[in-house]
């Protein structure tokens, strides 16, 4: 039997003065990933295992309010505050001056797009995987906004990933592993952190991306109804030429299939060996 994959250790600091949990493993080009809502670093384990030994350092922090890291203050429940927040974590842990790889999934993009866009110094390159902050949900006579989506077409539609046959088997024992403490710790924070990814217009922020010319590279699941295709449509007009890559599977496409999220993130590094961190 093949070995599995390499795992991260858990290590815990202090962000902002409140307790933050993180997951960290490897050598090389620092690479930060954003786990998405309701979730933590640990989802991830495997997809993020699968990375050690691909020539980077990997850091997994689970974001405020979820995975045992403390939440934010109210007034900072914002994409802003969340960016903020990254950046002081990145600068904690001790990454130094060189610029990091950011890696963010569903809300955790939408977080890697604030971040990217608010401390141009910080990243290098940019991926997302199925992110939030595009601003289109329906793409027809009349485009309709993100913000515009009812909730029950966002309930109907996790549901129905939830309850798919590959989730069942694969994603929801892991995803209920860290949904499930999540919620009964702030149920309050889950909604409100929903809330910031259903109403999310990255639009201004992506076209200055665009201008800075920082590489993006978009990852996308084809089955994804959590974060429909028109969404993508409007990310890839916000910043212009960016790198589309599909893959077959749904919104949790990296958690079940680990595999080729290493693979296309292997390719990922090996673009971004040798660049030089775009002027601000």
């Amino acid at each position: 039997m093949a070995p599995g994959p390499a795992s991260l250790t858990w290590q815990r600091t202090t962000v902002q003065g409140r307790p933050a949990v993180y997951g960290v493993a490897g050598q090389g080009r620092p690479l930060v990933f954003l786990h998405g809502w309701g979730l933590s670093h640990r989802s991830y384990r495997r997809a993020l295992g699968e990375l050690i030994g691909k020539g980077v350092r990997i850091y997994a922090p689970a974001l405020p309010g979820f995975g045992g890291t403390a939440r934010l203050p109210d007034e900072d429940l914002t994409m802003s505050g969340f960016a903020r927040w990254v950046h002081d974590f990145v600068s904690e842990v001790g990454v130094g001056e060189e610029a990091v790889i950011l890696i963010g999934h569903s809300f955790g993009g939408g977080v890697a797009v604030q971040t990217a866009h608010d401390y141009p110094a910080l990243v290098a390159r940019l991926v997302l995987v199925n992110s939030i902050g595009g601003s289109v949900w329906k793409a027809d006579s009349v485009s309709r906004t993100m913000g515009d989506r009812p909730w029950w077409d966002w309930g109907l539609h996790l549901t129905a990933h939830a309850l798919s046959p590959r989730t069942l088997m694969r994603v929801l024992p892991v995803i209920a592993a860290d949904a499930v403490p999540n919620a009964v710790r702030h149920p309050d924070l889950l909604w409100h952190v929903g809330r910031l990814a259903r109403e999310a217009n990255l639009t201004r922020e992506l076209e200055e991306l665009r201008r800075r010319r920082l590489p993006v590279v978009i990852l996308w699941g084809l089955s994804d109804r959590i974060v429909p295709w028109a969404c993508v449509g409007s990310l890839i007009e916000a910043l212009g030429d960016p790198e589309v890559l599909t893959v077959p599977g749904n919104h949790s496409w990296l958690i079940v299939d680990p595999e080729r999220f290493a693979e296309i993130i292997t390719n990922v590094i090996v673009l971004a060996d040798g660049e030089s961190t775009p002027a601000s």
